[in-house]
């Protein structure tokens, strides 16, 4: 039927079907072409020069840093911290955390909608195929005839075809495309900013760990005091006063642990969520700043590649490219649209003449539109499209400037992170050093009691603030990798999500 139709048709109009479709592929495409920003001239992160360069620490120093310039930053970044509790963690969130999925889930969902773009493209072919049976009257048409009833029976090909003259649909195209990338971004963005905040939560609950368990040495060795204390006032060698001072200090150290071991468990709960449990059903290691090591390598890429690694700058970016092709639909909406149809098929009142050539019939039709007044309607698409460009551009470059302060502010906070884990480190040993001779001298009764307690305080404050330090150092070293951004996190979160579920099925079947 289809072959006998075509057949029928005009050399003509197959000829003019050519050329518009080779005139659609090769047809300019209104509206501007993009242009990518040009990276800040900028080569530096920081207004003052790094203390910190490669070569100027001294190996043998303890938990020493130094900046190495990189060409970009490994996406397992977190392997540097050398923790294993740390990486089954990571594992697990990338497994199952819901923002991931979401995200991933976005990204099909802008990969498809392309997909339909790109088909609108192409002619659209549909077969058609229906049968009727129906009563008509002549008396409808002037005549004068008894009703007849009869069966009509057809069936078709029907195809449409909107040249892209002018690239508007090729714009729309354009625009998809940018969703795609924009999408892939916040793709890598989920990643990178779930990554860095496990790894944070895991260096607090470590750091509180730490805290609670110099609270709870300080309190052992202050119980210990006040048994000794209550001994001497037994025997009458010290007053009542001196006993009911360490008392009360031994409850008011123990008074720090409520509130330390309330930010673990809430911590606890947040590692839960990120790596997808329920707070109940989490299998969370427990952690301590002694399992985490602190890398001794800082990266640090030129300022010029950052809008390459960033994917918040990468995302910007995309939208800009999207908000772009929109000043091209809206203008690509003011020139002529040519639409042409065409079918063939068969129509019969008897099923079983349907695709004889009696019954054959076809027809092509085409239809030109071309806007001639729509109340400005148009023209103010065309004047939001750029505004909305414009708009677009200003949030690229905030993104720009907020990425640079970031990786500027964490910069300067590793270098003060470490003068002050070195200070509080000293402070810290002469603390404990001070402690140990007063209550030596105390025994020996070459001290007062309040001197003692001086000493123990200051101990506690020193402790818990070294640990404090040390937890930030941490904690800003991660912030770093996260301010740097990464290179190829989507490309390789699908293999690395199969590798996780490989795994997952070989440890079942081991079990079993």
């Amino acid at each position: 039927m289809y072959n006998r139709g075509l057949e029928t048709l005009s050399r003509q109009y197959i000829f003019l079907f050519v050329i518009i479709f080779c005139v659609t592929l090769l047809g300019c495409e209104v509206g501007p072409d993009y242009q990518y920003p040009e990276p800040p001239k900028t080569k530096a992160y920081t207004s003052m020069p790094l203390p910190m360069k490669s070569g100027e620490v001294k190996k043998g120093e303890e938990k020493s840093q130094e900046f190495v310039i990189l060409d970009h930053i490994s996406r397992q970044w977190w392997i540097l911290f050398k923790s294993e509790k740390l990486n089954q963690l990571i594992r697990q969130g990338l497994l199952r955390n819901p923002s991931l999925q979401a995200a991933q889930a976005a990204l099909r969902q802008a990969e498809e909608n392309l997909n339909a773009g790109i088909g609108g493209l192409l002619p659209n072919v549909n077969a058609q195929i229906g049968a009727t049976r129906q009563k008509e009257s002549a008396t409808a048409f002037g005549l004068s005839s008894s009703p007849s009833t009869f069966n009509l029976y057809n069936a078709s090909l029907n195809v449409s075809f909107q040249p892209d003259i002018f690239g508007a649909l090729r714009r729309q195209v354009e625009a998809l495309g940018a969703v795609v990338d924009n999408k892939r971004f916040e793709l890598e963005a989920t990643y990178l900013t779930l990554t860095a905040n496990i790894v944070t939560m895991a260096i607090r609950e470590a750091s509180l760990r730490s805290q609670i368990q110099v609270t709870q040495d300080l309190i052992r060795a202050q119980e210990k005091q006040l048994q000794i204390l209550q001994t001497q006032f037994k025997a009458g060698s010290v007053s009542e006063i001196e006993v009911l001072t360490q008392e009360t200090l031994v409850n008011q150290t123990k008074a720090t642990l409520p509130p330390l071991a309330t930010s673990l468990a809430q911590t606890r709960h947040t590692l839960a969520t990120l790596i997808g449990d329920l707070p109940t059903e989490a299998d969370i290691p427990s952690l301590y700043l002694t399992d985490i090591h602190l890398p001794a390598e800082l990266p640090l890429t030129v300022p010029s590649s950052l809008i390459r690694h960033r994917p918040d700058i990468k995302a910007a970016e995309a939208l800009l490219r999207e908000a772009n092709a929109q000043i091209g639909i809206a203008q690509g909406n003011m020139f002529p649209q040519l639409t042409l149809t065409g079918s063939v098929g068969d129509i019969s009142n008897k099923y079983h003449n349907l695709f004889t050539s009696s019954s054959n019939v076809w027809s092509i039709a085409s239809q030109l539109l071309q806007p001639i007044f729509q109340g400005g309607t148009l023209l103010a698409k065309e004047k939001a499209a750029s505004a909305g460009y414009d708009k677009m551009f200003a949030q690229y470059r905030q993104t720009v400037l907020h990425a640079f302060q970031e990786v500027a502010d964490v910069l300067h906070a590793l270098v003060e992170d470490a003068n002050r884990c070195k200070f509080l480190a000293k402070a810290e040993k002469s603390a404990r050093h001070s402690l140990t001779i007063s209550q030596k001298q105390y025994q020996l009764g070459a001290i007062a009691f309040s001197t003692l307690l001086t000493a123990e305080r200051y101990y506690l404050q020193t402790s818990i603030s070294r640990i404090q330090a040390e937890a930030a150092r941490y904690a800003d070293t991660a912030a770093l990798f996260q301010a740097l951004g990464g290179d190829c996190f989507a490309l390789e979160l699908e293999q690395q999500t199969q590798e996780i579920n490989s795994e997952k099925s070989a440890s079942k079947e081991n079990a079993s």
